[in-house]
């Protein structure tokens, strides 16, 4: 799709990212500050908690006055290798320099596969303070390991490249041997968010379900996708009669938002057409027509929550276009694309955090803004 508006934002946001050297800030990099290697500082949960959250809700940006400095954060990485995928696409005759870029972003991915594990697998790169859970810097969680197996595997269909296809098979082990299960009445599980908690979140459970069938597709062992459909049944028993999925069974996962929604559609459709079952195409069918309607407003503007418009994030718009895209809602995936270029692209090529009505926060943040728009956008534009 040769959107010549479109491909001067993904331009002007290439070169940012190489500029910096895929270095960022992170909305949630507050522990990374000296301060928090003080002795109360470094354990008391609730203080660490309570400062994080500051840091990441300040308008003002704290992170030069706490000392906080831009870091290499492994989920950027893979959404780079994402982005750059695409870009082989748009631009075949520029093949070998994309794949070089993404030959040097694995090979970095590689020096960031934390010991201890059956299989690669990868976590932020800062202690991390979440409500039931407290995950070490570089420690793995599903989300961060199945976004970038996730470009790892598209990168294998693109290329055929054996190291990448390596990495996600392996990466399974991580799964079936490291994470936690959840089991249901029926028999149905879910996998734990991270090695350390025994969360039940939807989403998260979902980002293994797509891993375990990407690589059932190329190896065929029946086993991946059995416990594929175990985990897929467990989802699609909490969906809700109006088609959504609220974010986790806590009492504070209640919520229902754009991206966490868009992250479960994918890993069905992946589930769906990678594992050839039919059998929960209605619960696809029923959770997408609840995301078209209540996530969007006519001019592309993407809801955070299906009950606020506010705020616009560039995390939910980026996950709107690529699940519009692959989904062939290419003419409502344009208006997101324009509405959060034209609202939230800075004239350095960055994107902003997060759009409210009256403000916007105009921090730039790598891994939450600037390298989901890079794969969103190289995939919108890949789009035939």
């Amino acid at each position: 799709m040769q959107d010549r508006f479109i491909i001067q934002s993904l331009e002007k946001l290439v070169r940012h990212i190489e500029q910096e050297n895929y270095k960022g800030f992170d909305p949630y990099d507050g522990l990374t500050s000296p301060l928090f290697r003080l002795p109360v500082l470094k354990s008391n949960k609730s203080v660490r908690f309570l400062a994080q959250q500051l840091v990441k809700r300040s308008p003002v940006n704290l992170r030069p006055l706490l000392g906080i400095k831009k870091r290499l954060n492994p989920v950027t990485l893979g959404l780079c290798i994402q982005g750059y995928t695409q870009l082989i696409r748009v631009f075949p005759e520029r093949k070998q320099e994309w794949t070089a870029k993404i030959d040097w972003l694995i090979s970095q991915l590689e020096k960031l596969i934390p010991e201890g594990f059956h299989g690669p697998c990868w976590g932020y790169d800062f202690d991390w303070e979440a409500r039931y859970a407290s995950i070490p810097a570089f420690q793995p969680t599903i989300v961060a390991t199945g976004i970038i197996t996730n470009a790892l595997f598209n990168f294998y269909l693109i290329s055929g490249n054996n190291q990448s296809l390596t990495l996600c098979s392996e990466a399974t082990n991580f799964i079936l041997q490291d994470l936690k299960r959840t089991t249901g009445p029926d028999g149905s599980v879910c996998f734990s968010y991270s090695p350390f908690d025994k969360q039940v979140v939807f989403n998260a459970s979902m980002k293994a379900v797509r891993l375990l069938s990407q690589v059932y597709s190329v190896n065929g062992k029946k086993e991946l996708k059995d416990i594929a459909h175990l985990a897929v049944s467990f989802v699609m028993n909490h969906q809700r009669p109006d088609g959504a999925w609220i974010y986790s069974t806590s009492k504070a996962g209640t919520w229902i938002d754009n991206y966490h929604t868009g992250y479960i559609l994918d890993g069905l459709k992946s589930y769906i057409s990678l594992c050839k079952d039919d059998t929960f195409k209605e619960h696809f069918r029923k959770g997408f027509d609840f995301y078209e309607k209540n996530f969007f407003h006519a001019d592309g503007m993407p809801k955070f929550y299906n009950s606020n418009p506010y705020p616009t994030d560039c995390t939910a718009a980026a996950q709107s276009i690529l699940t519009l895209t692959s989904n062939q809602k290419t003419e409502l995936a344009v208006k997101v694309a324009r509405f959060t270029i034209t609202q939230m692209q800075s004239p350095d090529g960055y994107f902003y955090f997060r759009k409210f009505k009256h403000t916007i926060r105009k921090t730039s943040f790598m891994r939450w803004s600037d390298a989901w728009m890079f794969a969103a956008l190289a995939t919108l534009a890949a789009y035939e």
